[in-house]
């Protein structure tokens, strides 16, 4: 089995490391940060080499108040939440354009669905910008009640989903979706609790 992990940077997966793990290979690719350089690096490796599974690992801020900081989840359903057009006050989507079917992408059968079980399955919106403000929260927090942002989970599903690759996308809490305030953020735990269980999800995966 060849399996492959996928980080937006190596700050967020210091204990993650390419190489054999008993009898299967596990290849670590770091793309950068954003949905442009995970969608091309992760479509790169997808075209070069046959995975049976592909996991991104990394961290998110949460509008979902009941998660405390350093919590891990698994992401579930994501979307493109900036893709579309204003018409004054009003934001149309590509779905409301009649330019796309689906407004989100669902992850019906994650990979290692059993060994992820264990993890509160969220709704995700994947941003160029991070949201920090109180009016752009509440818009978007309207419009797709999501549980937690990042800049590169819908590109990663897309991308696996194109290559009908399975995939999971694993992410911990590092901050409130807030106006920016890095005073209150855990990116230390964050980092922590996500390798913790990224290190188990794959040893377990391979075992």
């Amino acid at each position: 089995m060849r399996l492959l992990v996928v980080a937006a940077t190596k700050l967020e997966v210091p204990m993650l490391h390419g190489g054999v793990r008993g009898s299967h290979q596990v290849d670590l690719i770091v793309t950068g940060v954003g949905m442009v350089a995970t969608a091309a690096r992760v479509a790169q490796a997808l075209a070069r080499t046959s995975y049976d599974a592909a996991f991104n690992f990394g961290v998110c801020g949460s509008f979902n108040r009941t998660f405390v900081l350093g919590q891990v989840v698994h992401v579930t359903s994501d979307a493109l939440s900036e893709l579309g057009v204003e018409d004054g006050d009003r934001f149309l989507t590509m779905q409301d354009l009649g330019l796309a079917p689906e407004a989100s992408i669902d992850n019906v059968a994650p990979a290692f669905g059993d060994v992820l079980r264990d993890l509160p399955e969220v709704r995700g919106i994947t941003v160029n910008t991070v949201h920090g403000s109180e009016a752009s929260i509440a818009a978007v927090a309207q419009r797709l009640s999501p549980d937690v942002e990042s800049m590169e989970g819908a590109a990663f599903a897309y991308a696996c989903t194109l290559f009908a690759v399975p995939y999971a996308q694993v992410r911990a809490v590092s901050n409130l979706v807030e106006r920016r305030n890095r005073d209150a953020w855990r990116m230390d735990l964050a980092v922590r609790n996500l390798n913790a269980a990224a290190v188990h999800i794959l040893e377990r995966a391979c075992a």
